[in-house]
């Protein structure tokens, strides 16, 4: 997808790993000016370095998505430094614990809720008022297929990314005639940091027992959410808005 978003500025949170880490390279390899956030530096630099060994533009900065200074201010230097943000990948969130419902904690659901709901609420706060202004802009809200049907010992989980679409669908519904078009990814199991933490959990399936349960019969790759991301932002995809786009290897097909 070269050229496809050439000379755009784009924004990926949660960039320091896993579906993050490979869209914010597939947005600099499609000639897009890559701003990532992340909470875990280490991860991010990791990330820029990436980027930066293609010769491709990036910057990277620390950032807590339930603050809403925080990403407030990062929207504003980005604007201040670039003069605009075409592209925006609200992706940063969290599993939490595995449990069945009633078992969960409040620190869980708050926890969960704070990254998964009101970090990529607070993103679009923010992103939506500077594309407003600018006249268009593309969004994409990193879901699950946990947010189209409901999994046993993910309650928590599952309600965020419910949320999430939620979200995605209101706003593009809001600012449709203001040119900003938003957009959800609902990817399925992906062979990410995440997918290996749960699947390590004692009790719960192991990675061949989600394989199983998926008609292609794999886990999904990083970099092919990162190319249906890259797709979601670009002019291609223009008429397409209020969408949650299952990427799952047609597990929730069933």
């Amino acid at each position: 997808m070269a050229g496809m978003l050439e000379g755009k500025i784009a924004l990926v949170t949660g960039a320091a790993s896993g579906i993050g880490r490979a869209a914010a390279l597939a947005f600099a390899r499609a000639g897009a000016q890559v701003i990532g956030c992340d909470i875990d530096q280490a991860g991010g630099e990791q990330t820029l370095a990436k980027i930066e060994a293609e010769h491709a533009k990036a910057e990277f900065f620390r950032v807590d998505v339930t603050q809403a200074l925080q990403v407030e201010e990062l929207i504003a230097k980005i604007v201040s430094t670039r003069g605009r943000l075409d592209c925006a990948f609200n992706n940063a969130g969290t599993e939490g614990e595995l449990g069945l419902t009633a078992d969960h904690s409040e620190r869980n659901f708050e926890r969960v809720m704070a990254v998964n709901v009101k970090g990529v609420w607070l993103c679009l706060k923010y992103e939506l008022k500077q594309m407003v202004k600018q006249g268009r802009g593309a969004i994409v809200n990193t879901a699950s297929v946990a947010g189209l049907v409901g999994f046993a010992g993910l309650p928590i989980y599952v309600a965020s990314k419910h949320a999430v679409i939620g979200l995605t669908k209101t706003a593009a519904i809001e600012y449709a005639l203001a040119g900003v078009r938003v957009n959800a990814l609902c990817p399925g199991p992906i062979d990410t940091p995440m997918m290996e933490r749960i699947g390590n959990c004692e009790g719960w399936p192991k990675r061949t027992e989600y394989e199983a349960f998926v008609p292609m019969r794999r886990y999904g790759k990083a970099e092919e959410m990162a190319q249906v991301v890259t797709w979601l932002c670009s002019d291609a995809a223009s008429f397409v808005t209020g969408a949650a786009l299952a990427a799952d290897g047609g597990l929730v097909s069933q």
